[in-house]
């Protein structure tokens, strides 16, 4: 007998973030979409299986990733916990705001 667990993403906190963001910069508001829609639809365990989706995303320590959206215009960094299946947004910026913030306060 084989037993399969399919558990997908159980909550993005806090998609509202993504969506003030994609008010002040109408251009991300697809890409944003497609990355929650492809999140929320999503069996990752690890960061590494967050990586066949997002080959070009960025890992980063404390089960941080950052994502490329719309070709690196913006960037998104979200901290998983992937034992409860749930995803924190920590940061969305221009890819400027991005090189001003210090990843290691997303602690």
């Amino acid at each position: 007998m084989f037993v399969f667990e399919i558990r997908t993403m159980k909550r993005i906190l806090a998609k509202s973030t993504l969506r003030e963001f994609w008010e002040k910069h109408p251009d991300s508001e697809q890409y944003l979409k497609t990355w929650y829609d492809t999140a929320m639809n999503s069996n990752w365990k690890t960061s590494n299986d967050v990586k066949v989706s997002y080959a070009n995303a960025s890992i980063l320590k404390n089960s941080r990733i950052v994502f490329n959206i719309k070709g690196n215009t913006y960037r998104l960094i979200v901290k998983f916990n992937f034992d409860h299946g749930m995803a924190f947004i920590r940061f969305i910026g221009t890819h400027s705001e991005y090189d001003k913030i210090d990843q290691i306060i997303f602690n």
